[in-house]
């Protein structure tokens, strides 16, 4: 039987790395999402330093490295996601611009005023919204700019079985309103916000985790706790498609003044 209230956060780390090691993207989004968000920003060219927190395998980052000129840092807690990423970057022929380094989002190895750009898809949770925006700030230059995928309400009231599900997973979520207020009060101007369609959930994000949760269960077969990390993630999937209407991943676009 799983627990209901369990999330990811309550699994072993090396259980979660190695599943989602496996997939493209570790979390809902697209490379039209991230190019949109891009579009909202101004003044990158060739002298340019991009950070991208949370990276992941890459997939954002790729997409931004192809779209920009600048000089990009992906940083990831977890090692097995940046060798993929090195090695995606090799692959692409990246290597002179881009560069994945392990390191931690509240510990990060930039100076003052170093960074033209910020970004981070569905990563930011991890040390809360308003403390990343907050902590984060002191590495942008005057006019630089912060883009971030935050998981949000849409509605000020919601039934209680998704209300109480991600309460319990991440209890800073907030509604857009909100978010656009606590990055208003961290010194960022709201350049810009929008919600994620939901095919950056379904067809990039869950749909993929089919395969990847197939031959998981079948290596790690009698594995109690990589068959309720499963179920977890097979639960998180469902309360999506039942109430997709109330909550959502969007972008949040800032520039430091």
């Amino acid at each position: 039987m799983t627990d209901e209230n369990k999330t990811i956060h309550d699994f072993d780390f090396k259980l979660i790395c190695e599943y989602f090691c496996d997939m493209e993207q570790q979390g809902p989004g697209s490379p039209e999402a991230t190019l949109k968000a891009l579009g909202f920003i101004d003044g990158l060219n060739e002298k340019s330093r991009i950070a991208d927190i949370g990276s992941g395998t890459g997939a954002p980052t790729m997409t931004l490295a192809k779209n920009t000129k600048g000089q990009i840092t992906g940083i990831d807690l977890f090692p097995e996601f940046i060798d993929i990423f090195n090695t995606n970057v090799q692959k692409q022929g990246l290597q002179d611009r881009v560069r994945g380094i392990v390191g931690s989002m509240d510990n990060l190895p930039f100076a003052d005023e170093e960074l033209d750009l910020i970004w981070s898809e569905g990563a930011i949770y991890n040390i809360g919204f308003e403390k990343g925006l907050n902590d984060w700030k002191k590495f942008l230059k005057k006019g630089g700019y912060v883009a971030v995928s935050e998981a949000s309400w849409f509605t000020e009231k919601r039934p209680e079985e998704i209300d109480t599900f991600w309460k319990n997973a991440y209890p800073q979520i907030d509604t857009i309103g909100s978010k656009v207020a606590q990055m208003q009060k961290a010194g960022f101007v709201p350049v810009a916000t929008f919600i994620l369609p939901e095919y950056c959930w379904i067809e990039n994000f869950y749909k993929p985790q089919a395969l990847v949760q197939k031959k998981f269960l079948e290596k790690y077969a009698g594995n109690k706790t990589a068959e309720e990390f499963i179920a977890n993630e097979r639960h998180e999937a469902e309360l999506y498609q039942k109430y997709k209407e109330y909550y959502g991943y969007v972008f949040y676009i800032g520039k430091k003044i």
